[in-house]
């Protein structure tokens, strides 16, 4: 990374910083914010003279705008620190048990609303003030707008064993929300009406309560949730769960989820069980905060700079991050169609590491305006499927060109053409229809290079796709003999023979499958070599142009190919399809005497075909190739030989042998 990506990341998390906290009105999420800031951390780490004291890093944005009077909390009211596992919660744990040997911990866990945080000022049980968080030392005085959420009780409910609350000076801290029901509601209006509809809820609950028109405020359906009770007698408030049965019986929303825990297993069964259900909560979350149950305990842990070390917010994975784009690859998929793929450094989203997605069409990425070497927002649509949210121009490289999407395609098939039909936004190989394409491709899988299906020829195949029996190649295993015997090519007999020899090439070896697939320029050698090293198919669909170039005879042309193949979201489910019908590539651990040893082959062969004995030779463990290198070690004659590859024999010191030696070393190492 250079020092000036540092200093632009530094200029645009500034800008956000104040956008958050003196606007409110954030332009990112929080998530795009941590990841930028992450990749800050990681420069400065790596370059510690590069650290300023204008860093983002070093001191938190906390100019706050004009239009509120300020209010000071004579509480500060702090964030917390961020864990993401439970080995960040284990060492939290740890570090509190140095600092309080020999107790027993209770622990206080609910779920962390994605709001505004706001204190409500009661005294003598009338609500008198509400105040942003602010800077955590000085918030905005928001009265006026607070009072208009009909959920903040204008005085506070009189219950039985509560009745000190009422006395004095009572602040309930908390998060003003938008529950989701009522924002989709509120876009829908604005839908129909013709007007822009807003962001997220947590944008909109911002920017309502900082109108200065109370009027405004009272249209929009706010919510108040308190989380905590702030006494000048800590004794009042003993515990964490007591303040959340206190906030109940003085008539303040809180939520119903939080629960006691007296070990980490506790803890983190929690934080599973919302991890699965927080989807259907009413309002949004990206986590949970988790405390010490004992608010005396708390208190004495202290603070280490502006965090409590008594509490913790557990992060959720990130629904959004940051990369950079390393290329666009164009896929051709079943029907003919080029779908362009964005390859960038590999990114966690929700849980899972990605490093490519779909850029669906040339329209797409001149929306975008996504260029090689951008950073850009990365999302995971309905947490399956990743995909480009935004680009960060602003960190974008002076040198960056737009994408020429007719130039791309002539650069990355020049043996093909394309056209885009009018109307649409795809372009498409002339001259191929998709039938046509599926045609080639099941012949190329039931060849005897790839799974070796018999009966399964050129006439076969056309039958099938022609009747559609077979859409795409993993149909052929759901193939009934009663849906053959309607067509005019098959007979009792040779429609059980086929049924039978697809379904023996159901577990057929890796190499021989991923051959199979027909991904450009994956040959059966490539294939083996892909396969030796990669040793799954999850593994290889994951790779990434780096690690795929790492192989032998892997170029950044093939490795393009390969990811571009695994990117096309047609691909994916066709490989979750064989998954499903019950195939299964098996990898063998490729043994035999001829192996280490590399063979070429040139001139005509006799007694079999140049693919029959590349097959034998890999059969016994060798390596065939396709032209002569450092590390072939025999170059096999089958006439005349050229002077330039007997010269290249010569240098490299390659032992040239005839068909007669080849067909005894493949005897004698069959044995």
């Amino acid at each position: 990374m250079t020092r000036s990506r540092l200093n632009e990341i530094k200029k645009l998390l500034s800008k956000y910083s104040y956008e958050y906290y003196a606007l409110d009105q954030p332009s990112v999420s929080d998530a795009v914010y941590d990841s930028l800031m992450s990749e800050l951390k990681q420069i400065e780490a790596a370059h510690p003279a590069w650290i300023t004291p204008d860093s983002p890093t070093q001191r938190v944005g906390n100019k706050l705008s004009d239009g509120f009077a300020k209010v000071r909390h004579p509480r500060r009211m702090v964030s917390l620190n961020d864990v993401f596992d439970k080995d960040d919660v284990v060492a939290w744990v740890n570090r509190i048990d140095k600092l309080l040997p020999a107790e027993n911990h209770e622990f206080f866990a609910d779920i962390k609303m994605d709001g505004l945080a706001c204190a409500l000022i009661y005294l003598d049980g009338i609500f008198t003030q509400a105040v942003t968080r602010g800077d955590s030392f000085v918030g905005e005085d928001v009265t006026n707008n607070v009072r208009t959420i009909k959920n903040v009780p204008l005085r506070l409910h009189e219950a039985e064993g509560y009745e000190i609350f009422l006395r004095g000076r009572t602040e309930i801290r908390g998060e003003i929300v938008m529950l989701k029901k009522d924002f989709t509601v509120l876009n829908e209006q604005r839908r129909v009406a013709g007007k822009p509809e807003f962001a997220n809820p947590r944008n909109l609950a911002a920017g309502t309560i900082r109108q200065l028109d109370p009027r405004l405020v009272a249209e929009r359906p706010l919510h108040f949730r308190g989380y905590d009770i702030i006494r000048d007698n800590a004794g009042d408030v003993p515990t964490n769960s007591f303040v959340y049965q206190a906030l109940t019986a003085l008539g303040i929303t809180r939520n119903k989820q939080a629960s006691v825990f007296t070990d980490i297993a506790g803890v983190m069964n929690f934080v599973n069980e919302w991890d699965e259900k927080r989807q259907k909560l009413p309002f949004n979350t990206d986590g949970l905060v988790i405390k010490i149950n004992d608010r005396m305990r708390f208190d004495e842990l202290g603070l280490v700079g502006k965090n409590p070390r008594g509490a913790v917010a557990y992060k959720y994975a990130a629904e959004q991050a940051t990369t950079i784009v390393r290329d666009i690859v164009i896929s051709i998929g079943r029907t003919g169609a080029a779908t362009p793929v964005a390859v960038f450094d590999p990114v966690v989203v929700a849980g899972t590491t990605v490093q490519h997605a779909s850029l669906h069409n040339a329209d797409e990425i001149a929306r975008l305006d996504v260029r090689r070497g951008d950073t850009v927002v990365v999302f995971k649509a309905g947490d399956i499927i990743p995909q480009i949210e935004a680009v960060l121009v602003e960190l974008r490289p002076k040198d960056t060109r737009p994408i020429d999407y007719p130039a791309e395609l002539a650069r990355q098939y020049p043996e093909l053409k394309f056209v885009r039909p009018e109307g649409e936004a795809v372009y498409r190989v002339k001259g191929l229809s998709g039938p046509l394409i599926l045609k080639r491709a099941l012949k190329h899988f039931a060849s005897k290079g790839a799974l070796d299906i018999d009966t399964l020829g050129e006439k076969n195949v056309e039958a099938l796709v022609d009747a559609e029996l077979v859409r795409d190649l993993a149909d052929i295993y759901t193939l009934a003999k009663e849906q053959l015997l309607t067509l005019e090519r098959f007979a009792d007999i040779s429609a059980q023979k086929l049924i039978d020899a697809i379904a023996a090439k159901k577990q057929p070896t890796l190499e021989r499958f991923v051959y199979g697939l027909g991904i450009r320029h994956v040959g059966a050698q490539t294939a083996i070599d892909l396969v030796n090293h990669f040793e799954s198919l999850d593994r290889l669909a994951q790779a990434g142009l780096d690690e795929l170039q790492s192989v032998d005879g892997v170029g950044a042309v093939v490795a393009e190919s390969i990811v571009a193949w695994f990117a096309d979201e047609d691909n994916a489910a066709l490989l979750e399809k064989f998954t499903l019908l019950g195939v299964t590539p098996i990898y063998k651990v490729r043994q035999g005497e001829l192996a280490g040893k590399n063979f070429v082959i040139t001139g005509a062969l006799q007694s079999m075909s140049r693919n029959q004995a590349a097959e034998k030779i890999r059969a016994l463990g060798g390596t065939f190739q396709t032209s002569v290198g450092k590390d072939t070690t025999y170059l096999v004659a089958g006439g005349k030989v050229g002077a330039s590859k007997l010269a290249r024999a010569e240098k490299y010191g390659t032992k040239v042998i005839d068909e007669l030696n080849l067909l005894n070393l493949l005897e004698s190492s069959g044995k």
